[in-house]
């Protein structure tokens, strides 16, 4: 059973199923597997700056093409030795990094049960790489790879610098780069005293990316088709 901050994780034999059309999410991305990854932090700078909780959420695509929200893996995280924690980060995300009842796990070992879960989700839809999806991508990326370097991981499913922003699409189809107005305006609902977890931020964020994604399928499906007849698929 996972340590999480809200898991909804399927039982790995389930997950590790090819999905039902997979081939549809390995053609939606160019073999790539969107998941929506979200972190609090205590502080901006990736490389000196403890992660405190990290948020995965894996993104599924129905029979007709549409994607749609999957399965939440968040994890509570211990600073690691001598990381950095600035006071003024821990007011805005409301966590105790050494409260005596926060059930955190080894930034190693949270990362690790992250990568598993996605492995998993690339073979179940027969895709070859992940690609990170965030509001602000960038930020997300940069504390994943400092925690990959640093704890020496091996099989990163992400890919090391391509991502999804969020923040970019919004702006380009709602006009909104803020992610709680961006969800507003797409029509979903934001509680303000749930945002700045990293589940509940990560699965808005993914609402969002489905949203605009979904959007776009007509577009999409015309794109497609030209790069069939151009010889590329």
């Amino acid at each position: 059973m996972d340590i999480g901050l809200q898991g909804t994780a399927p039982v790995v034999a389930q997950s590790a199923l090819r999905a039902p059309g997979a081939t549809l999410m390995a053609r939606r991305f160019r073999g790539f597997l969107p998941v929506v990854v979200d972190v609090e932090t205590g502080g901006f700078h990736a490389a000196t700056d403890a992660l405190l909780e990290i948020a995965a959420v894996l993104i599924d695509i129905t029979a007709d093409g549409t994607l749609v929200r999957g399965a939440t893996h968040s994890f509570h995280v211990q600073p690691y030795a001598g990381a950095r924690l600035d006071p003024a980060a821990l007011v805005v995300n409301g966590i105790d990094p050494f409260h005596p009842l926060r059930p955190a796990l080894p930034e190693r070992d949270a990362l690790q049960r992250v990568f598993r879960e996605v492995r998993h989700a690339l073979h179940a839809h027969g895709c070859t790489r992940a690609i990170l999806v965030g509001h602000n991508a960038a930020f997300d990326l940069g504390f994943l790879n400092a925690v990959v370097t640093r704890a020496e991981l091996k099989r990163n499913p992400f890919h090391p610098f391509s991502c999804f922003d969020t923040a970019t699409l919004a702006g380009a189809a709602l006009g909104q780069t803020v992610l709680a107005k961006a969800v507003t305006v797409a029509g979903f609902s934001w509680d303000a005293g749930s945002a700045h977890s990293a589940a509940y931020d990560a699965e808005r964020t993914a609402d969002v990316f489905c949203y605009v994604c979904n959007r776009l399928r007509e577009s999409f499906g015309e794109a497609h088709a030209q790069a069939c007849a151009l010889g590329w698929i």
